[in-house]
């Protein structure tokens, strides 16, 4: 699995469609999708996927009115349950030796949370099929494994990050029962090309899908990790999100050597009724031309840009507004996915 800075033929996104993700927000979210397409698309084509041809036209009249060139968006017409493409949607590899590209087939139970996941986890074959790609099933112990883009992140050289939260708790939310961490490794190892894992603890408060860390602590270059940090001791972050800290000062890189660790900030608390979100700068994503970050109306968006904006030099640095976003529980990172170009 190649690094989210390589190059990419295409990134993919689901049209917003699931009222009850975004109660009451559904207009302002669609527009917010408008926006990022035409961010992305400056760089890349847009794979959109819409449940009919109605649903198409809705997306098509908004991206015109947002003057995205509708030469760079491909359309497809797949069922859905929820829009989360990060962790719904194909994800892809490079085969070195095949010289081609090949959609990983994991499946997908909704967080092992929510009910209606079906036809979201049809959605990685239906799109190997329309691209002609190979479609490569994951079995482990002679069974189908379980796995989200959003758990996951690589530095496309061998090292991978991930939550013990998320993948390894037997109790709340579980993906794959009875796994060890020398399972998930097996089965980085086969399907990734990933030699060395890096266990974190716990994720964000507010996150529910028990502890990704795409909303926690992502690579920005093969050998630089940036860490979500809580500077208001009070706040039931603070402890979990130092712990992680003081984790990566004892890890190391496949080839030995010491990650480098830049700190990212958090926006103030957001609620929606009852509930905490999970406002998060670390859920950016990473386009051929541009790195979009969600922000939250907070004096620490512009700190947040601008550490982003130093560590990614060859790429724009845009924010895209999130408060209407992350009702939904994610924002910009988990409702893209990245369709890398052919091995290098």
């Amino acid at each position: 699995m190649p690094a989210e800075w390589e190059r990419h033929d295409a990134t993919w996104i689901s049209w917003p469609a699931n009222r009850t993700d975004w109660p009451g927000k559904i207009e302002p979210v669609s527009w917010a999708f408008g926006e990022i397409a035409r961010k992305i698309s400056q760089g890349e084509k847009v794979h959109i996927i819409v449940n009919s041809s109605a649903h198409e036209a809705k997306a098509r009249r908004i991206l015109v009115r947002a003057h995205v060139d509708l030469n760079t968006v491909r359309f497809f017409r797949f069922p859905s349950n929820r829009g989360w493409t990060r962790d719904s949607g194909p994800m892809f590899v490079q085969r070195q030796e095949e010289k081609d590209v090949a959609v990983i087939r994991f499946r997908f139970t909704a967080w092992a949370r929510y009910p209606d996941w079906k036809k979201d986890d049809g959605t990685p074959p239906r799109a190997a099929k329309a691209l002609k790609m190979p479609l490569i099933p994951v079995r482990h112990r002679n069974r189908d494994v379980v796995l989200e883009g959003g758990s996951i992140d690589t530095n496309g050289k061998g090292t991978l990050l991930t939550t013990e939260e998320c993948l390894m708790d037997e109790s709340v939310q579980v993906r794959n029962p009875g796994f060890t961490k020398a399972d998930y490794e097996e089965v980085f190892r086969k399907h990734f090309g990933v030699t060395n894992v890096l266990w974190l603890g716990h994720g964000i408060v507010g996150d529910d899908t028990h502890g990704h860390v795409d909303d926690l602590c992502r690579f920005v270059d093969q050998r630089t990790v940036v860490l979500i940090q809580e500077r208001n001791e009070r706040d039931e972050n603070y402890r979990p999100l130092r712990e992680n800290f003081e984790r990566l000062q004892g890890m190391r890189l496949e080839d030995g050597s010491k990650i480098q660790v830049v700190p990212l900030p958090t926006p103030s608390p957001l609620f929606y009724d009852k509930w905490r979100l999970p406002a998060s700068y670390a859920n950016f994503y990473i386009g051929n031309s541009c790195v979009i970050v969600p922000t939250f109306n907070d004096p620490n968006d512009r700190v947040a840009l601008g550490i982003l904006a130093d560590l990614f030099k060859d790429r724009i640095v845009v924010g895209i507004h999130a408060v209407d976003l992350v009702l939904g529980f994610g924002t910009l990172h988990c409702l893209t996915q990245q369709q890398p170009s052919g091995p290098r």
